[in-house]
Order: C-alpha cells, then sequence, then structure tokens
C-alpha cells in the first residue's frame, strides 16, 4: 500500500522525481512551479518546443524568462526520461474532431508513454479536461497494458483538473484553489499535499475522481450555456432595435444578475468541453438537451454574425463582389496568441462565402499557425479602406487605437462591427455600427 508520507518526503528531498507530460498552456505552468519546490522532467513529444523551453522561452508567450529562474527541471523529448520520476502528471491537450467527438488520441498517447516508464509504486495523475469516467476506463487499461502492472495493487492514480485561463494575470495557478482526487485515501493524501505545496489558495478534496472529473467539465459547460443565452438575447434584441449591451448594463444594476456577454465562443475549454459530456451523456442513454442546445447556438455565430454584416452591406448600397472587409483579431480571446478552436477562423470563411473580399490581422497570432491551422493567410497591415471593418477580437492594441486610425481604415460609406461592444462609446454621429 502506497505510503503518502514516505513518498512526499522522497520528493521534497528530491530523492525521488515529478514528471510532467505535455508543456503547453497548462503543463508548462504546473511543471515550472513544482520545479520550484522539487525535481522534475518536463516531457513534451514536439521537439522543437523543447528547444525554445530550454532557451526559457515559452512557446505560448504567457510566461516571461523569469518564470524559469530558479527551477530544477530538465526538459526532454525522450520519453525513455520519463523512468527517472515516480509521481507523473498528465496535462495533453483533449479536443474534439470534426464531427465534434471527443478526440483521445494524444492523451492515450501520453499514457502510453508514461505507461512505459511506469515502476511499482509509482503515482499518474491526470490534468486533461475528460468526460467523467474516462481516467479509470480508458486510461488506466493503457497504463496497466503497457507497464505490465496492476492498477490499484503495483501504481495509483488520481485526477487534479486543469483551471489555466490564458492571459488571465490575476487567476494564475497558485491562486485558484485546487480540485484533487485519488483513487485510494493515500494517494489523494499524496496528491494534496503534492499540489498543495505550490497551490497558495489550497486544494479541494474531491470525493472521487469521477467527482473530479465531472466538476471541471461543468464549470465551463456553466459558462457555456450562460453565453448561449447572451447570444439568443443578442438575435432577439437585434430584431427589436436596442443595443444589447445597453440592456445588459441596465440589467445587471440588480445584485444577483449574472454578468455574461454575447460572442463568439472559441479556445481549448469552453468551446470544446461540453461535447466531452454530451458525448458520455448519450453513451449513458440521456439526451442533454440543455447542452446541446448552447452548443448549437454558439456554434452558430460566425455564420450569424456574417449573414448579418453582409446585410447592413447591401443595406448600404454596397456592390459585394467589390466589397472589402477587414477582421481585427484572429485570437480566440484577447490579448493571447492561442488560435486553437477560435471562431474568427469560421467567421472569416463565412463571410468569404459571401464572395466578398476579407482580410485578417492579429499582432498575437502566428501567421504560419494560422494558415497551417485554417489555410488563412494573416496580413500583416491593413491595405487601403475597406467597406466595413470588424472588431473581432478586442486586444489591448485595438480598443487603444485612436477613433482617427480607425476612421482612416473606412470607406466614405463604411460599417463598423463590434462584437464586444468596445468602440460603442467613440463613435462619431453618423457611423454606420453593428454589434452583437
Amino acid at each position: 500500500m502506497l505510503d503518502a508520507a514516505s513518498f512526499y518526503d522522497r520528493l521534497a528531498r528530491k530523492e525521488a522525481a515529478i514528471s510532467v507530460t505535455g508543456l503547453g498552456y497548462v503543463g508548462l505552468p504546473v511543471a515550472l512551479e513544482l520545479a520550484r519546490k522539487f525535481c522534475v522532467v518536463g516531457f513534451d513529444v514536439k521537439p522543437e518546443r523543447v528547444e525554445m523551453l530550454r532557451r526559457q522561452e515559452d512557446p505560448s508567450a504567457e510566461l516571461e524568462a523569469a518564470a524559469f529562474a530558479g527551477c530544477d527541471i530538465q526538459f526532454t523529448a525522450d520519453a525513455a526520461d520519463l523512468q527517472k520520476a515516480t509521481f507523473h502528471i498528465i496535462a495533453v491537450p483533449t479536443p474534439i474532431d470534426k464531427h465534434a467527438q471527443p478526440e483521445l488520441r494524444p492523451l492515450l498517447a501520453a499514457s502510453a508513454s508514461v505507461g512505459r516508464a511506469l515502476k511499482r509504486g509509482d503515482v499518474v495523475v491526470y490534468e486533461s479536461t475528460v468526460y467523467p469516467g474516462c481516467t479509470e476506463e480508458d486510461c488506466v487499461p493503457i497504463l496497466e497494458q503497457e507497464s505490465g502492472l496492476k492498477f490499484g495493487t503495483d501504481f495509483t492514480v488520481g485526477y487534479s483538473p486543469e483551471r489555466i485561463n490564458p492571459g488571465d494575470r490575476e487567476h494564475t495557478l497558485t491562486r485558484i484553489t485546487k480540485v484533487v482526487s485519488g483513487s485510494d485515501a493515500a494517494t489523494l493524501e499524496l496528491v494534496s499535499q503534492v499540489y498543495g505545496a505550490i497551490v497558495e489558495a489550497g486544494v479541494y478534496r474531491a470525493s472521487s475522481i469521477k467527482v473530479a472529473e465531472a466538476a471541471k467539465i461543468i464549470e465551463n459547460t456553466q459558462r457555456d450555456l450562460n453565453i448561449a443565452l447572451m447570444n439568443e438575447l443578442a438575435m432577439i434584441f437585434g430584431k427589436l432595435g436596442i443595443n444589447t449591451y445597453e440592456v445588459l448594463a441596465a440589467a445587471g444594476t440588480k445584485w444577483n444578475f449574472l454578468k455574461f456577454v454575447p460572442g463568439l465562443v472559441g479556445g481549448h475549454c469552453i468551446g470544446v468541453d461540453p461535447y466531452y459530456l454530451t458525448y458520455k451523456a448519450r453513451a449513458l442513454g440521456i439526451d442533454p438537451a440543455v447542452i446541446a442546445a448552447g452548443r448549437r447556438i454558439n456554434d452558430g455565430m460566425p455564420g450569424y454574425v456574417a449573414k448579418k454584416v453582409v446585410q447592413r452591406l447591401i443595406k448600404m448600397d454596397k456592390d459585394l463582389q467589390h466589397a472589402r472587409i477587414l477582421l481585427l483579431g484572429a485570437t480566440f480571446k484577447e490579448n493571447v496568441k492561442d488560435i486553437r478552436n477560435s471562431k474568427v477562423a469560421d467567421l472569416y470563411q463565412e463571410l468569404a462565402a459571401y464572395c466578398v473580399a476579407v482580410d485578417i490581422i492579429d499582432p498575437h497570432a502566428s501567421p504560419e499557425e494560422m494558415h497551417e491551422e485554417y489555410g488563412i493567410t494573416l496580413s500583416p497591415a491593413p491595405s487601403g479602406r475597406y467597406d466595413a471593418v470588424i472588431l473581432a477580437t478586442p486586444h489591448k492594441e485595438y480598443l487603444a487605437m485612436p477613433w482617427a486610425e480607425i476612421e482612416a481604415l473606412l470607406q466614405p460609406t463604411a460599417l463598423v462591427g463590434d462584437l464586444k461592444g468596445a468602440w460603442k462609446d467613440r463613435l462619431p454621429a453618423g457611423q454606420a455600427y453593428w454589434s452583437l
């Protein structure tokens, strides 16, 4: 049986090491914080990412070089190095495929790599967002198969869901309560001690791994549904000819009104995680009607926005075949370089389907990543004047633009689109304007 106190003592004295598999938005902050107190092996399958990390460069541009200082960590692309560790954390992406089904291949591949490195007495903790039951039903069998060891006898597992919010400098890893769980009491105690050593906000001990998995997935499902409600309201208010943000400002004066706003819902969490829950629900014979409705509304927003913009241009007597539109922003949210599941890419494609010329610029997004992921070419800068300028992602650079700079991008008669209502108080009289 695992002796949590003895295991943790070996980690604390650096007689044993911790491995972190997957060094992206989630895994890297975890690895670096742990490396301030423990000996850490950071493993990623991408050698080019590992080389950047060795130079103290975060490929995601979330962490400064100072975050690497004082860290006892070995970055490696060689899975054999995982054998140096006894406490293994897996923090790889869990995306969806083109049919909106869970894409578990990265998670299962990481499980196989760790499984081949497992030794008797080791512990494996998952941070990747999954549906309830995935850790024990899908991942543990691979750990057993690759290691030749028996779960519960030779090794144990835990689950501690990630809560990283890209671009957020306030709610960082150490300042957010960490939910932890384990396959038995001793493992739960050990996982609590390890994370408790780095998380100032403390840990919350879930009663089971499934409870912890479910807690994570409903965090983003709840947000998805609330944003879907705002998007549906924006459609209604649009028909009524009233501004959604003015309605929300008025309603927000009540103390218990939840402050959500309409918009494009992309990224690796809110736009993805609910599909893991609907997948599991349907496997259990349950129709997740409310969750599915929220997903349908939010996934349909790029098409809705494109249609409204084109309708406005037609009303302004614009010839669509010669119309030019500029999209400001390509990332899934403001002030980050993350383009995963960006609905701005969908908006670009929806607008292009109307045969209008679309340019898209972004000071944060990688042109190479945009082209590889979506086949979209980012423009280095605006070119001439446009019939419509759409603020798709309200980066700080765009919010700081003087109106004269915005006006210089517009044809004498042009539409300003503003998905988050960020520019609504800056408009000169008579300026054609549309927002959700």
